[in-house]
C-alpha cells in the first residue's frame, strides 16, 4: 500500500524546485514552464497615487505588467477613455503602458493636470492601476504687501508673520537676514510650525530693519523671498517682568488629528519675562519611549509611528519664575486603510473550489467593494462559478472561462487600498521539469530522494516503475511524496539502478528516467587520541580513512571547532597533525573532519600541555631616563649635549629623544628637537639667538617611553638680527582712499632679540616713485590714507630688532581701495530673436573707469505694456548678471507683442556704476493663450448656444477662432470631426442641425497670425425628443407600484394611530430629544479638514464649488496662473542656498522659462479630496 507524506524540514535541500503555494494547485517557478503557461495580466510598477510632477520636464505616468500572452493598454483620465492617438504630445512606450507627456517641446503641464488609471488587458482578464493623481509643482510669488515697522517695548512679546504662498508641494520656511545669514535661535527666539518668528520677549539687540521669510520650492528649485521686516525696541526702566502667556496655541484647550504611522508634531509656544521653559507630559499615562522627540528648544513635541495607542490629552506647561500655564490638546488617531488580509492570485484545474478574501482595517472601518477585469462586480457579467460574500469571493466548480482579474479595494474617508489578484483556471496535460536520465548518487544505508517534479491541471497522478519492464513500486519499502518525489529511507547496494517516473492526468500521459548509483561511506578507520606533553614539546596526531574509490575526499583539522591558528608551527600532514614548540595557547580539543561529496566524518582529541621545568622569568619593561645631562662646546649658535643612559629594563633603547625649553618666552612648554639613535650619547645642537635654552631626554625602546631626564642647566644665547621677515603679507583697500597693509607677526623666539618691530615700505607701481616707510610695533595691520582710487601699490614689510634688520624682503602687489564705476556702458543694441527672448550687445568700459576689479555686466528690463492691451501694469525690474568681460547677453522668458526697456551697468567689488540711457524693445506677435472659458448653453433639440471670452493673453492681434467639434457614443467612441472657423470679433455662436439626445465634445482655441494657441475642451447633450420621451414607461401607472404605495400608507396610519393612543394616556415620546442628542454622524456636513469631500476653491478667485463637482456650474472652465520662477540665463541675482538654508554665492540652479502672462491653461479642480473611494 502506498504511503504518503510531505518531506521533512531537514531533506528541503534536496529538492529540485521550489513552489509558490496559492491555492489548490500549485505552480514551479520553472521560466521555460512560466513562459508557456496563459496568465492573466499583473500590474508590476505603476507611479505613486498623489504624483507631483515638474511642470518644466516631460511627465512619465509609469504603468507596466506582465501576463501570458503579454498584455495591450489603455488609460482613462477623469474618468473617461483618454485617447492618446489623438493628442501629439503624449506617447506610449513600446510594449509598456507607461506614459509620456511632452512638456519640453511645447505642452504645459497644468493642460494635463488629473485622475489617471491604467488597464493592462490580454484574453484572460484585465488588471487596473490606483487613480494616479498628476498635479504640476508651483512656486506662486509673494504677494506684494506693504510692511509696517514693528516698534515693541522692551520684555513684551512679538510674533512676525511669515504667511508664505502656497505652493505644491508646501515650502520650506527659514528666516535670515540681508547678508543671507540664519537668524539665531533660542529658547526666547523660535521659528513655530507655521514659518511665523515668535518672541517670547524682545531685547534691544533684537532691533534691526532685515527680518527676512525665505520660502524654498525644492520641486522647482525656487526660493521666494518676503519684503523685509523692521523691529524697533524701545527701552523702559525699569522692565517688568511677567508670568507665562501662550502665543499659540490660543486658549487652554485645543483638538488635533493624525493618521495612523505619520509625525504627530504638536507645538506650544509662550510669552514672558524671564523666558518661560516648556514641559510636556501626557494625561493618564507616559509618552511612548523610543519615538519620542523634543524639537525647538523643546516647544515642539515629535512622535513618530503614531499608532490608536497614542491618542489622548497631552498637556504643555510653560513656566518661569512668576508662574506657570498651561494647554491640553486632545490627540485623536485615525488611520486610512491598511491590508490585514490582501486577496492573492487564485490557480485552480477545471471543476476545482477557491477563495479570493480580502480584509482590510482602519479607522473608521473601510468599506470593502469588489471589481471584476476593472468593472463593479454587480454590473460585471455573471460567472455562475462565483459568490460574493463581503471580503471574500467564493468559487465552485470553475471553468476556464472563469479566469479573470478581481480587484478589492478597501476605503474610507483617509484614503483607500486597491489590489489586484487573478483567478487563473488551467486545463494543461502532465509535464514533467526534472531533466531526463538524471543521476543520483547516495552513500549506502542512507536515504535516497529521487524527484520527478511535475505540473498539470488538473493535477496529475505520479508512478514509479524500476527497471525499463519493471512493475509499479509499492510497499513500505518506499515513501511517495506529494510533490512526486520517490524516497527509498534505506538504500543498499540492490537499490541502485534505473526508476521511471509516470505522470498521467485526463489530458495525457508523460513519463522519465532518473539513474541511481550506490557508494560506499567513508571512515576513519585510525582516529586521533588523547595527548599530554609539556611546554615546547612536539605533539602528532594520526587520521587515517577508508573511503569509496569513485569519491574523492578532502580532510580538514580544526582546533575548538575553528581554523587551525596560521602558525608555521603547526604542519599538516596526509594523514597527521604536527604541532612543533607547543605553547599553553595550543591547549585544546582538535578534530579532524572527512568530507566527499556525498558524506563527512569526524573524530577528535584534546591535548593538555604541562608546564615544563622552572625557569626564572624575564621581565620587560620601558628604560630608566637618562641622567647626569652636561652642556659642553657654547656657541652662538650650537652647542653639545651629553648624557647617561638608564637602566634598558631588558628591551635595548632604540633611539633617545631631546626637547627644549624657552625660559624667555614660553616657561613650562617643552618642544620637540631632534632624536638620536640609541646608540649614542652625545649631540651637537642647532640653537636661535636671543633664547634662554633648557634641555632634557627621554629614551625609546619596544615597551614604550621613559620618564624625561631631570633638565639641565639653562643656556642664554646671544641677540641678533632677525633671519626672517613676516610672512603672508597683503594690500586691500577697505576705502576709496586708503591701503590696507596686513602681515603675519613673527613668534617670539623668532625675534632673535629684544624690541621687535616692523618696517612697512610701500610705493606706487609703475610710477618713478620712492618708497614711503613707516616703523611700527606690536600690530599686524597699517593703513596708508589718501591713496588714489584702485591703483597698484608695491608693498613690503621687514622686521628689525635692537641689533638689527632682517634680510631685505621680498615684493607683493597691493591695491587701494575701489569706488563706484564711473561710466555706463555705450552702443546697447537690442536684437529681437523670437517672441519670448532677445539678445543684448554692449561696448565694455574702459577698464581705468571701472576704478576695481571688474565682476561683469547687469543688465536691468522690465516690460512696459503689452502692445494688444495698450494698458500699463505694475513694473517689475529682472536682473541678469553677466560675468568677466562680456559684452553680450541673452534674455528669456519675454512676453510676446510686448514693449519693454532695459539699461546696462558696469560692476565691481564696491557695487554698481551707472546705468545705460534706456533701451526700448519690442517682442513680436506669438501664439495666443486658450480662450478665457467656453460656456454651453441653451440646449434644443437640434442646438446649443456657444458663448466663450477672449484670451487673457493674446500674444498679438487675434484673427480668427477655430472651433471642431464631434459626437460621443455610449461606449466613448467619438464621431466625425467638424470644424468652423469663426471671426476674431464673434463671441458666440449658434450650432444647429445637431442630433438630439447626443453628447458632442467641443474643441476651442484663437488664432493670431503666427499660429494657433492651446484649445479648451468642452462637453454638452442636446436634450431628448418629446415624442421618444413619452414614449417611456411611466412608473406610476404600473399595477405593482400603486399596489406597494398603499401598503406603505397603510403602514404609516397604523404607526400614527399607535402613537395617538400612547399620548392620550399620558406617556412621553421624545423622539425630538433623542435625535437631537443622538444625530446620525452620517449626515453631518462634510468639513474641508477632515479629509472627505469638502469644497474646493480654484485658487485664483476662492470661489466654492458644490460639492464633488468637478467643474462650475456654469461650465465655466477657469485658470490659473503660472507661478513658474524666473529664466535666469544669466547668473542672476537670486541667492544659492544650502540644505539648511545659508547663502552659499550666486544662483546658479536649473534654468527655468519665466512665465509669460499667457502662461495659462483650463484646469478643473484638483479631485483629489475626493479620491478616499476608488470607484
Amino acid at each position: 500500500m502506498m504511503k504518503k507524506m510531505s518531506i521533512p524540514t531537514s531533506k528541503t535541500s534536496l529538492v529540485l524546485f521550489l513552489c509558490q503555494i496559492i491555492s489548490a494547485l500549485d505552480v514551479p517557478l520553472d521560466s521555460k514552464l512560466l513562459e508557456e503557461l496563459s496568465q492573466p495580466p499583473t500590474i508590476t510598477q505603476q507611479s505613486p497615487k498623489d504624483y507631483i510632477v515638474d511642470p518644466r520636464e516631460n511627465i512619465v505616468i509609469q504603468c507596466e505588467a506582465k501576463g501570458k500572452p503579454p498584455p495591450s493598454f489603455s488609460w482613462t483620465r477623469n474618468g473617461t477613455h483618454f485617447d492618446i492617438d489623438k493628442d501629439a504630445q503624449v506617447t506610449m512606450k513600446p510594449n509598456s503602458g507607461t506614459l509620456v507627456i511632452n512638456i519640453m517641446n511645447g505642452g504645459k503641464a497644468e493642460a494635463y493636470e488629473g485622475v489617471y488609471q491604467c488597464t493592462a488587458r490580454n484574453e484572460r482578464g484585465a488588471a487596473i492601476s490606483n487613480n494616479i493623481v498628476i498635479r504640476p509643482s508651483r512656486s506662486p510669488l509673494w504677494t506684494k504687501e506693504k510692511l509696517e515697522p514693528n516698534h515693541v517695548r522692551e520684555g513684551d512679546s512679538l510674533v512676525l508673520h511669515c504667511r508664505p504662498p502656497v505652493g505644491l508641494p508646501p515650502p520650506i520656511i527659514f528666516w535670515m537676514d540681508n547678508a543671507f545669514q540664519r537668524l539665531p535661535q533660542s529658547e526666547r527666539v523660535s521659528q513655530g510650525l507655521n514659518g511665523d518668528l515668535y518672541f517670547s520677549n524682545v531685547q534691544p539687540e533684537d532691533t534691526r530693519e532685515d527680518y527676512i521669510c525665505y520660502a524654498r520650492f525644492n520641486h522647482t528649485q525656487t526660493i521666494q523671498q518676503k519684503q523685509p521686516i523692521s523691529v524697533k525696541v524701545f527701552s523702559t526702566k525699569p522692565v517688568t517682568e511677567r508670568q507665562p502667556v501662550l502665543l499659540t496655541p490660543t486658549g487652554s484647550t485645543s483638538t488635533k488629528v493624525e493618521l495612523r504611522g505619520n509625525v504627530l508634531l504638536l507645538e506650544c509656544i509662550a510669552a514672558g519675562l524671564p523666558t518661560p521653559v516648556i514641559r510636556w507630559i501626557k494625561e493618564g499615562g507616559e509618552l511612548p519611549a523610543n519615538r519620542t522627540f523634543f524639537e525647538n528648544f523643546k516647544k515642539t513635541l515629535k512622535i513618530i509611528d503614531v499608532s490608536e495607542a497614542d491618542s489622548g490629552n497631552y498637556k504643555c506647561i510653560a513656566r518661569n519664575t512668576l508662574g506657570s500655564v498651561h494647554h491640553v490638546i486632545s490627540v485623536t488617531v485615525k488611520a486610512a486603510p491598511y491590508w490585514i488580509t490582501a486577496p492573492r492570485n487564485l490557480v485552480l484545474s477545471p471543476g476545482e473550489d477557491g477563495t479570493l478574501i480580502c480584509r482590510a482595517n482602519g479607522n473608521p472601518k473601510p468599506s470593502i467593494s469588489w471589481l471584476a477585469n476593472g468593472v463593479p462586480i454587480a454590473i460585471a457579467p455573471e460567472d455562475p462559478s462565483r459568490k460574493v460574500d463581503g471580503d471574500t469571493i467564493i468559487f465552485s466548480h470553475v471553468q476556464e472561462r472563469s479566469s479573470a482579474v478581481y480587484q478589492c479595494n478597501a476605503s474610507n474617508e483617509y484614503g483607500y487600498l486597491l489590489a489586484n489578484a487573478f483567478v487563473n483556471v488551467l486545463a494543461e496535460p502532465p509535464r514533467i521539469l526534472t531533466p531526463a536520465n538524471k543521476l543520483y548518487q547516495v552513500i549506502a544505508d542512507s536515504p535516497a530522494l529521487l524527484d520527478c517534479a511535475y505540473f498539470g491541471s488538473p493535477k496529475p497522478e505520479i508512478e514509479w516503475f524500476k527497471g525499463v519492464k519493471g512493475s509499479i513500486l509499492r510497499g513500505n519499502e518506499y515513501v511517495f511524496h506529494d510533490n512526486g518525489t520517490l524516497e527509498i529511507p534505506v538504500a543498499q547496494k540492490n537499490s541502485a539502478g534505473t526508476y521511471t517516473c509516470v505522470a498521467r492526468n485526463e489530458l495525457g500521459k508523460i513519463q522519465n528516467e532518473v539513474q541511481l548509483e550506490i557508494k560506499d561511506p567513508t571512515m576513519i578507520i585510525k582516529q586521533p587520541e588523547y595527548k599530554v606533553i609539556q611546554r615546547y614539546g612536539q605533539v602528532s596526531f594520526e587520521c587515517i580513512i577508508k573511503h569509496d574509490s569513485t569519491l574523492l575526499p578532502t580532510v580538514t583539522w580544526l582546533k575548538d571547532n575553528d581554523e587551525l591558528p596560521d602558525d608555521e608551527r603547526f604542519l599538516v600532514g596526509k594523514d597527521n597533525l604536527t604541532i612543533m614548540n607547543v605553547t599553553d595557547k595550543d591547549d585544546g580539543t582538535y578534530t579532524c573532519i572527512v568530507n566527499t561529496t556525498l558524506d563527512s566524518v569526524s573524530a577528535s582529541a584534546v591535548l593538555t600541555v604541562v608546564a615544563a621545568p622552572p625557569t626564572p622569568a624575564i621581565i620587560y619593561a620601558r628604560p630608566n631616563p637618562p641622567f647626569d645631562l652636561e652642556l659642553t662646546g657654547q656657541l652662538e649658535r650650537s652647542i653639545e649635549l651629553s648624557w647617561i643612559p638608564g637602566d634598558e629594563n631588558n628591551s635595548p633603547i632604540t633611539n633617545f629623544v631631546i626637547e627644549y625649553e624657552d625660559a624667555l618666552h614660553e616657561p613650562g612648554v617643552w618642544h620637540y628637537q631632534t632624536e638620536v639613535p640609541g646608540t649614542q650619547t652625545t649631540v651637537q645642537l642647532k640653537l636661535s639667538p636671543y633664547v634662554n635654552y633648557s634641555f632634557r631626554v627621554i629614551a625609546v625602546n619596544k615597551i614604550g617611553r621613559s620618564q624625561p631626564s631631570e633638565p639641565s642647566e639653562q643656556y642664554l644665547t646671544k641677540s641678533a638680527s632677525p633671519d626672517e621677515n613676516p610672512a603672508n603679507v597683503q594690500g586691500i583697500g577697505s576705502e576709496p582712499d586708503n591701503l590696507v597693509i596686513t602681515w603675519e607677526p613673527l613668534k617670539g623666539f623668532q625675534s632673535n632679540g629684544p624690541g621687535l618691530q616692523y618696517k612697512v615700505s610701500w610705493r606706487q607701481k609703475d610710477v618713478d616713485d620712492e618708497w614711503t616707510s613707516v616703523i611700527v610695533a606690536n600690530v599686524s595691520k597699517y593703513i596708508v590714507s589718501g591713496t588714489p582710487t584702485f591703483v597698484p601699490y608695491e608693498i613690503k614689510v621687514q622686521a628689525l630688532n635692537d641689533l638689527g634688520y632682517a634680510p631685505e624682503p621680498s615684493e607683493v602687489i597691493g591695491h587701494s581701495g575701489e569706488d563706484l564705476p564711473m561710466v555706463a556702458p555705450g552702443n546697447v543694441q537690442v536684437h529681437v530673436i523670437n517672441s519670448t527672448l532677445a539678445k543684448v550687445h554692449w561696448d565694455p568700459v574702459p577698464l581705468k573707469t571701472v576704478r576695481g576689479h571688474l565682476q561683469g555686466y547687469k543688465v536691468y528690463y522690465w516690460k512696459v505694456q503689452s502692445l494688444s492691451r495698450r494698458s500699463r501694469r505694475h513694473v517689475e525690474k529682472k536682473i541678469l548678471t553677466f560675468r568677466g568681460n562680456k559684452t553680450f547677453g541673452m534674455l528669456p522668458g519675454l512676453e510676446p507683442y510686448s514693449s519693454y526697456m532695459l539699461n546696462v551697468r558696469v560692476v565691481n567689488g564696491k557695487g554698481e556704476g551707472p546705468a545705460s540711457p534706456d533701451k526700448v524693445f519690442k517682442t513680436p506677435e506669438g501664439v495666443p493663450g486658450s480662450p478665457s472659458f467656453l460656456k454651453i448653453t441653451n440646449p434644443t433639440l437640434d442646438s446649443l448656444t456657444l458663448e466663450w471670452g477672449s484670451p487673457t493673453h493674446p500674444n498679438g492681434i487675434l484673427t480668427s477662432y477655430t472651433l471642431k467639434f464631434q459626437p460621443i457614443n455610449n461606449t466613448h467612441e467619438l464621431g466625425p470631426l467638424v470644424e468652423i472657423r469663426i471671426p476674431a470679433n464673434e463671441s458666440s455662436l449658434i450650432l444647429k442641425n445637431l442630433n438630439y439626445s447626443t453628447r458632442y465634445k467641443f474643441y476651442f482655441n484663437a488664432q493670431t497670425s503666427v499660429g494657433s494657441g492651446s484649445q479648451i475642451t468642452e462637453e454638452a447633450v442636446t436634450i431628448m425628443d418629446e415624442a421618444m420621451a413619452s414614449r417611456q414607461v411611466d412608473i406610476a401607472t404600473q399595477g405593482w407600484f400603486i399596489g406597494l404605495m398603499c401598503a406603505v400608507a397603510l403602514l404609516i396610519l397604523i404607526l400614527l394611530i399607535v402613537c395617538f393612543i400612547r399620548r392620550n394616556k399620558g406617556g412621553k415620546y421624545p423622539v425630538k430629544e433623542k435625535e437631537d442628542a443622538h444625530a446620525d454622524p452620517e449626515i453631518q456636513p462634510m468639513k474641508e479638514d477632515d479629509g472627505t469631500f469638502g469644497e474646493y476653491s480654484d485658487a485664483e478667485d476662492h470661489k466654492p464649488l458644490k460639492k464633488g463637482s468637478r467643474t462650475p456650474s456654469d461650465r465655466t472652465v477657469k485658470k490659473e496662473d503660472s507661478d513658474d520662477s524666473l529664466v535666469d540665463y544669466g547668473e542672476g541675482v537670486n541667492g544659492q542656498f544650502n540644505e539648511d538654508g545659508s547663502f552659499i554665492g550666486q544662483y546658479s540652479g536649473k534654468k527655468e522659462k519665466e512665465p509669460a502672462e499667457g502662461n495659462e491653461s483650463s484646469e478643473a479642480p484638483s479631485p483629489v479630496n475626493a479620491m478616499n473611494s476608488f470607484v
